[in-house]
């Protein structure tokens, strides 16, 4: 989950890099320009944040993005989390840095391997009932973001047993402060190769789509369809069908994930289509003078179900996968 979000944050920090640079004029005096991403989940055990500058020099702007001396402050910033409850403060998180060595070559056009990142660890979970204040104070100011949390929330329909013979939906209530949520199923399996020692778990993913809530108050009942034929074709096409290869199927999780009013609006801007006399605008909830980006929250939830007996006997029956039926 962590490389997910450090991947994430580049490839968002690039996305904004590549938009602005049609609007820099190359003769005009720098700016310290900050930009910054970080999504907020009760459920981490780790916040990360993303904070870089925005460069200009002579020459080609390809290679001031292979020098970490180009994005990345000379000084450690002064940042905070602080979680605000009717106006008074309950929690208050200090982030440190910390140099991780994830990144692969062509993940972007930035340096690699080597990123330096904002952390900080909660010595609780955040509380769905506060508002985080993030402070970023610079040498020339400071910068300032809000956003909310997102507690767990229902996942509702199915119960415990999931049919794929029967074309179904997943049914659940909406988070308080949620409004974008993306839904699939993560099928787990075993599987043995003849001749090998070793017994392999594994999974196999697949998405249903997007749903929004009309309002952020939670609680709304929510669902999402899904065709039972698309499970079993997914599995016929994706795994291999060698005699020597023997299945046992496992559970089904049901997996949702979240996100808040700011995370949605940032995802359809920088989605939107338009033609070449419109202009994509910008969107950040970064405060301060010069500053751009993201601040804002997500939350998975899972609920794992029992394959039903019917559909695991299709599985093993119709489809010469190697699946044999539990014992």
């Amino acid at each position: 989950m962590k490389i997910y979000k450090v991947l994430l944050f580049s490839a968002i920090t690039l996305f904004t890099f590549s938009r602005c640079s049609t609007d820099v004029d190359i003769y005009s005096d720098y700016k310290d320009i900050t930009i910054v991403y970080g999504l907020v989940d009760r459920a981490d055990d780790t916040i990360w944040l993303k904070v870089t500058k925005a460069f200009l020099g002579e020459g080609n702007a390809l290679h001031f993005a292979q020098n970490p001396d180009s994005s990345n402050y000379p000084y450690k910033l002064d940042i905070s989390l602080t979680g605000i409850k009717n106006g008074s403060e309950i929690q208050k998180l200090s982030f440190d840095t910390m140099t991780i060595q994830n990144k692969q070559a062509g993940d972007s056009i930035f340096y690699y391997p080597n990123q330096l990142m904002y952390y900080a660890v909660p010595s609780g979970k955040l509380n769905p009932s506060a508002v985080y204040h993030l402070s970023i104070k610079k040498n020339d100011g400071e910068l300032t973001a809000t956003t909310p949390v997102i507690p767990d929330f229902p996942i509702t329909y199915p119960i415990s047993r999931i049919n794929f013979n029967l074309d179904k939906e997943i049914e659940w209530k909406s988070a308080v402060n949620g409004k974008r949520y993306e839904v699939g199923f993560t099928f787990h399996y075993k599987e043995h190769i003849e001749g090998t020692a070793d017994t392999l778990n594994k999974t196999i993913s697949w998405a249903l789509g997007v749903k929004k809530s009309v309002e952020t108050n939670g609680n709304e009942i929510m669902s999402i369809p899904y065709t039972g034929d698309q499970f079993f074709s997914l599995l016929d096409n994706n795994l291999e069908k060698e005699s020597d290869i023997t299945r046992w199927a496992g559970n089904v999780d049901v997996v949702i994930a979240c996100g808040s009013q700011d995370f949605d609006t940032y995802y359809e801007v920088n989605n939107a289509s338009g033609g070449m006399l419109q202009e994509v605008p910008n969107f950040s909830n970064i405060k301060g003078e010069n500053s751009l980006g993201l601040l804002a929250a997500r939350h998975n939830v899972s609920k794992a179900m029992v394959l039903s007996v019917v559909s695991e006997l299709k599985l093993v029956k119709e489809y010469d996968l190697g699946f044999v039926i539990n014992r």
